[in-house]
């Protein structure tokens, strides 16, 4: 008989949609357990209502439009409803409870549903709050908010039975600050690379798309901390060369930067809307380049594992990225592609333009050989199901 886990995670989406997958493709995959994940109605991406489907029952959540008081509140109502809808309603009842950040009151709805189960709890950190808060000037470290953040966040990490962590970085953050190694794993993120084969030619999707010049295209949030004004300075830097720059996806920064761009008068830059997943092959195909971009904060230089990044790899793109640290290094030890400094873009672009077409598909197949032999997803899930499972046996016994 399976085992189950209740996975919490308030922007998880099914596969097919456009937002982060990275729960759905990993549970689905990991053998010995079924899963439950209790994520927002609301699609972050698209706005789109989701309606209960097998693996995932969805929470209505208040509605948010900036990074002021009604996002707080956002969290809040899924927090309570979350724990509400699990801890003391009916129905699926857990062997273990997944709790994942970015932010703690899921974390916190995680721990009270498993008191209330008495069963252990995995958190997983996939940001580390409330320390990027500060980084981007959203919160004084003086702040009553802050420190409260902070309390919760302290908490979370003495009550959980193991935490996992997307990046080598974060294990070292936690470890310095006296988390016993043993109960600190990394699991990054990671994709399959036969997703990524497109049933289409590329001279048709081409077409499609109407890219007719090598192409840079970012495929993700548009949001405060990913930094995409940095894209539109190198699009206004590079103008002489015949390259255009796509944005693909959606976010509450996205309108400023169509404002920024108007202002600007970039010709070589244009934005689409978030598309399901199951339309990235495609448009992934059509492009030149995947380009991953950050905002300059300290902690990304080891804070983070961007999906993005290996989405590209998968892809057989070559990438382009602003971000140091582990991300960078992932890209050039990989032989993937480059990496710039923060406000390094326009440079990357120009070597990249310079480069022959030859260079540009050995980047992409090292990048892809990558995925294949070191983040495939069914290898993650296994991965996760063995600590699971002995999270599971060591509560039990």
């Amino acid at each position: 008989m399976s085992r189950r886990v209740l996975v919490f995670n308030h922007f998880a989406v099914p596969l097919g949609e456009a937002g982060g997958t990275r729960h759905t493709e990993l549970f689905g995959r990991v053998p010995g357990w079924s899963h439950l994940i209790v994520a927002a109605r609301d699609n972050l991406s698209t706005h789109r209502r989701q309606s209960d489907q097998a693996g995932f029952t969805f929470i209505a959540t208040t509605p948010y439009s900036s990074n002021g008081l009604s996002r707080v509140v956002n969290w809040a109502s899924y927090g309570v409803l979350a724990a509400l809808r699990t801890g003391f309603g009916r129905g699926f009842r857990p062997d273990l409870v997944y709790a994942s950040s970015p932010h703690l009151l899921s974390g916190l709805s995680g721990w009270l549903v498993a008191k209330r189960y008495h069963v252990p709890l995995v958190l997983e950190v996939r940001d580390l709050w409330p320390r990027v808060l500060a980084d981007m000037g959203q919160l004084e470290e003086s702040s009553l908010a802050y420190r409260g953040l902070a309390q919760l966040e302290s908490f979370l990490y003495r009550n959980a039975d193991c935490i996992v962590v997307l990046a080598d970085g974060v294990a070292g953050h936690l470890i310095e600050r006296g988390i016993s190694a043993s109960r600190v794993h990394v699991i990054s993120n990671g994709a399959d690379t036969h997703y990524f084969d497109a049933h289409e030619s590329r001279d048709s999707l081409r077409d499609v798309y109407a890219f007719d010049k090598l192409t840079f295209l970012y495929a993700g949030a548009h949001g405060p901390a990913n930094g995409l004004e940095l894209i539109l300075e190198a699009a206004a830097s590079v103008s002489d060369l015949d390259v255009d720059f796509v944005l693909l996806g959606d976010g509450i920064s996205k309108p400023e930067l169509q404002r920024q761009s108007a202002e600007l008068g970039l010709k070589n830059l244009r934005f689409l809307d978030a598309v399901p997943k199951s339309d990235m092959p495609g448009i992934l195909a059509a492009a030149d380049v995947g380009v991953h971009c950050l905002a300059d904060v300290p902690l990304f230089k080891y804070g983070v594992s961007p999906n993005k990044v290996y989405d590209y790899m998968a892809a057989g793109k070559p990438v382009l990225t602003n971000t140091g640290g582990d991300v960078g290094a992932l890209v050039t030890d990989s032989r993937a592609g480059v990496a710039v400094r923060p406000d390094g873009l326009s440079l990357g672009v120009r070597r990249m333009a310079a480069e022959s077409a030859q260079q540009l598909a050995d980047w992409g197949r090292s990048g892809r050989s990558f995925i294949d032999a070191h983040k495939s997803r069914p290898k993650l899930a296994e991965q996760l199901g063995r600590l699971m499972t002995a999270v599971s046996d060591t509560s039990a016994s």
